[in-house]
């Protein structure tokens, strides 16, 4: 009997070597690498026993794997025969046949062992781990390095032959977790972070902008050539402040022979600055300033770099060399912090909820534009950049005053309990045309109302 208790006590111990090999393979997957370079650099031992694994993680998941294995074996070899040793004579008493009481105490002992092992050896370190991988990820981390320090050689043959067998698959193995984030992924991060209550929606937002910023481009951002106003370079400045008035534009790209050759751009203040009986005998040309050009494929990134200094505008030159649009700095700004108004815009062209619950919206915005301000998030059209494009996609044809589509959209300002997204049914129906161009479009979107399964038609 005392050699069964003795077991037993050696069962506690396994499981208990099982907690600490399974507490160290999730904290140390879960633990914030920089928190821990932080406290590791003001002087924390632990933490910088902690860094030392990080950085052979591979080796010291194998070691936990190795460990958690060999413990898990062990544990059903010695368990199993003590405990049903234990318990044998009281299933006798019970009244149990001599004959079937080895069986049953051995399946009793069997549960027992499992339950034990899955509960306090797996689930709990592996839930704890999770939940406080620095906490958690200092206790282990000595005695992890240590063991595996003394299985070096096992674990070197193991690894080895998991390595060639990753290898021929086609993967590189990776001694480190890679704890940097590409853009997307840190958006993304953002958005779940909001979802969990953890972030502000609006901040998350700007977040999830301010990542994917520098993998859009010149064209995304650029005021479309059809809506820039360009002026001759003999206009006299008279006219340029009276367009200035018109329009609200403060700056106005200057055409040479063609507007496919800009030669500079004039701000109206520098027609204010010249006197009023000159302005109608001095021309745009004798005050324009210099325009920078970039390339529609432009990185944001390099295009802020560019409009840094000076009137913050630069013409958008297409592949073939041509006059895409403008860029302003403005317009960079816009993609982080959203629709900024001014004093120079023009009420009308402001997208705006009407009275109905409904939007209004300039069809030259982008889709996501528009997911960003109404949380209708319709989908992407697959050959041009604009709400008005992705109708006109829609219908197959140029789009007249009066036509309306119907996308699947989302919600994306009311997910649901998981964070996805309420499914919508978005309505977009064309209200003014300019030309040919989709000028404005009304959005009206509602749930998604799931069909009944199961009805048959009568």
């Amino acid at each position: 009997m005392v050699t069964e208790w003795l077991l037993l006590l050696v069962v506690v111990v396994l499981i208990s070597a099982n907690a600490l090999f399974v507490a160290a393979e999730f904290s140390f997957v879960a633990v914030d690498r920089p928190a821990v370079h932080e406290a590791a650099r003001s002087g924390d031992r632990r933490a910088e026993s902690v860094a030392k694994a990080l950085r052979s993680l591979s080796t010291q998941l194998s070691g936990a794997q190795l460990g958690i294995t060999a413990t898990s074996l062990l544990v059903g070899y010695v368990a199993e025969p003590s405990i049903a040793a234990l318990i044998r004579g009281p299933i006798s008493a019970l009244g149990v046949p001599e004959q079937a009481s080895l069986g049953v105490s051995l399946t009793v002992a069997f549960v027992i062992a499992t339950v034990a092992q899955m509960v306090f050896g797996e689930l709990v370190p592996k839930n704890w781990g999770i939940s406080e991988p620095m906490r958690v990820s200092r206790a282990v981390s000595g005695p992890q390095r240590a063991f595996t320090l003394v299985a070096r050689p096992l674990i070197f043959v193991l690894n080895g032959a998991s390595n060639r067998v990753v290898r021929a698959l086609g993967i590189e193995p990776r001694e480190e977790l890679a704890s940097a984030r590409s853009a997307r992924e840190l958006g993304s991060m953002a958005v779940r972070s909001a979802q969990q209550g953890v972030l502000d929606r609006a901040i998350a937002r700007r977040l999830e902008e301010a990542a994917v910023f520098a993998q859009r481009t010149a064209a995304d951002v650029m005021t479309p050539r059809p809506r820039v106003v360009f002026l001759d370079r003999d206009t006299p400045l008279d006219d340029v402040l009276t367009v200035a008035s018109n329009t609200g534009h403060a700056r106005f790209p200057v055409q040479g022979d063609s507007v496919d050759r800009i030669v500079g751009v004039v701000h109206f203040k520098l027609a204010l600055a010249i006197a009023p009986d000159q302005r109608a005998d001095t021309c745009v040309a004798d005050v324009m300033q210099s325009i920078r050009a970039v390339p529609s494929s432009m990185g944001l990134g390099d295009v802020l770099e560019e409009l840094r200094d000076g009137l913050q505008l630069a013409v958008v030159v297409d592949e073939w060399g041509g006059t895409d649009g403008i860029v302003t700095l403005e317009d960079l700004v816009e993609e982080v912090l959203g629709e900024i108004r001014d004093e120079q815009d023009r009420p009308g062209s402001a997208p705006r909820q009407l009275a109905d619950g409904g939007w209004s919206i300039p069809g030259l915005m982008r889709p996501d534009e528009v997911a960003d301000i109404t949380g209708i998030e319709l989908p992407d059209p697959e050959h041009s950049e604009t709400t008005g494009g992705l109708v006109v996609e829609t219908l197959g044809r140029f789009a007249q005053v009066g036509d309306e589509i119907t996308l699947a959209a989302k919600d994306i300002h009311r997910p649901d309990v998981d964070g996805v997204p309420t499914p919508l049914v978005a309505r977009v129906r064309v209200t003014a045309m300019d030309g040919r161009r989709v000028a404005r479009v009304q959005i009206d979107a509602e749930p998604q109302v799931e069909q009944p399964t199961g009805e048959q038609d009568d």
